[in-house]
């Protein structure tokens, strides 16, 4: 740990018998004398002993080594990870909206009620679907909310022999595993954009569903759809739209329109809400018209009553069932519907060719320093296959640890394997043209590092809080305390 970049830790201040606050034990005698003597705790707890102050610096100085969107630019390839209006937040934390409990009666919940459904509307009318549901709680369990299903549907027809998805491997990463979980077969389709040829021997009465990410995972817009629609409506199955990439398609295409009868939207990548860290995140799933009845338990439906709507809560028997606590991770809904409201219909249109023109951009102006393995124009992401020259043996992790010297979170890498030095770049719509500037600026300069004094490369990073660690040691053995710390 580099403790004058750092700053001492809290242990390092602590000095005994300071403290920042302090409680009589005057009337807890009988509360402590209830406990069992051998839940007692024998010694005393090693904790710091500070004054308030020290407590309040130390966490505020560890939140200011935390990178996110909010302090620099975050090019996370396949994550979509865009600016959040703050606008956003201030909704999703009101309290007449935080406060609420699942059990409280219908009535008192009207206007929760109706915000999931305009939402439902809302993306349904986006997505080109008949009706969505909210429930799931992310990306990979909207798809196996999908896939689901898409196996009541067959099995309300007594098709029980569609047992196989197909997934082409440049699909999203999760698909394969959402597939395996729903309990059906998985059967892989080659690299780069969906052969049509390929696909058609594939396809017969064992086929559930194909599974498709547009713009694919490389970011390229699979042109063949409504071709490969109708193959696979032809035999029996339906198509699956994973929405991780449906940040370049908002007002230019909908998947409804391109033939797919089920979808999911990552409403915490388009639709604008923090997920680093493992969430939170918000699936929500939609279907064509005629699987509806499928969605699961609990849907929100609503009733005009003496010229008022009202909304309530239902049950289907034809539903898969419930695959969430009632409706869902709310909070990141309420944020979706921020944002959609606050950017309107032509405020949408705008932002799928923004994140198209930036990825261009960056591509283009880097092009002649690291490898294009795909020379084609692409959508809200690109992959490079890390240097042209790679004769000083820099590699994608050299990059991406030399940028973070530089105040910019590093890409997507060694994703997708397709590639060796995978270095997958998303800016999103949100960064103005000074801030792609400066992030080509940066990694031109690092490629003629890579060059000239490769060493300051290979041992970056220089100036973060922790600089290069040994990365299969700290997998294997990780130093989570201070006290290891200190032995170590």
């Amino acid at each position: 740990m580099n403790r004058e970049l750092y700053g001492k830790v809290i242990f390092d201040l602590s000095k005994p018998g300071r403290r920042g606050y302090y409680m009589s034990p005057a009337g807890c005698e009988d509360a402590i004398s209830s406990i069992p003597s051998g839940l007692m705790r024998q010694r005393p707890l090693r904790l710091p002993e500070v004054d308030e102050p020290a407590v309040v610096r130390h966490y505020t100085n560890m939140s200011t080594n935390n990178f996110g969107v909010d302090t620099g630019f975050y090019p996370l390839g396949s994550c979509t990870m865009k600016y959040n209006p703050k606008i956003n937040e201030e909704m999703a934390s009101l309290g007449e909206f935080a406060g609420l409990h699942p059990f409280q009666p219908i009535f008192s919940v009207q206007g929760a009620l109706k915000a999931y459904h305009e939402l439902q509307g809302l993306l349904s009318e986006i997505g080109g679907m008949s009706e969505f549901t909210l429930n799931p709680y992310a990306g990979a369990h909207g798809e196996l909310t999908g896939l689901m299903v898409i196996r009541a549907y067959h099995d309300s027809r007594n098709d029980k022999a569609r047992v196989k998805v197909i997934v082409p491997d440049s699909a999203h990463g999760t698909n394969p595993a959402s597939a395996a979980v729903a309990g059906l077969q998985v059967k892989s389709l080659p690299d780069g954009t969906v052969d049509v040829e390929a696909l058609r021997p594939l396809l017969d009465e064992t086929v559930a569903a194909v599974m498709m990410t547009n713009p694919n995972t490389v970011g390229i817009f699979e042109h063949n759809i409504p071709v490969i629609a109708e193959m696979v409506h032809a035999c029996g199955a339906l198509l699956y739209y994973d929405g991780a990439n449906l940040n370049p398609m908002l007002g230019v295409a909908r998947p409804g329109d391109m033939g797919f009868d089920v979808m999911h939207i990552n409403l915490h990548k388009t639709f604008s809400t923090p997920h680093g860290g493992g969430g939170p995140g918000s699936g929500p799933v939609g279907v064509r018209a005629g699987l509806e009845e499928f969605l699961p338990n609990p849907r929100v439906k609503v009733v005009e009553h003496e010229g008022q709507k009202l909304y309530y809560l239902t049950d289907e028997e034809s539903s898969l069932g419930r695959i969430s606590s009632w409706l869902g991770n709310f909070a990141v809904e309420l944020r979706a519907l921020a944002y959609i409201l606050s950017l309107g219909k032509e405020g949408l249109k705008m932002a799928g060719p923004l994140a198209t023109l930036n990825a261009n951009y960056i591509k283009e102006s880097l092009r002649d320093l690291y490898l294009l393995p795909i020379d084609r124009v692409c959508k809200h992401e690109f992959v490079f296959d890390g240097l042209v020259d790679k004769s000083t043996g820099i590699t994608t992790l050299n990059i991406a640890k030399r940028l973070l010297d530089h105040g910019f979170h590093a890409p997507t890498i060694y994703f997708p394997l397709l590639f060796h030095e995978s270095l997958m770049i998303e800016p999103t719509e949100t960064e103005s043209i000074e801030t792609l500037d400066s992030f080509i600026e940066v990694m031109r300069d690092i490629a003629r590092e890579a060059r000239e004094t490769p060493d300051v490369v290979k041992d970056a990073p220089h100036l973060t809080p922790v600089r290069k660690p040994d990365d299969t040691a700290a997998a294997l053995n990780p130093v989570v305390t201070y006290f290891q710390l200190q032995q170590a």
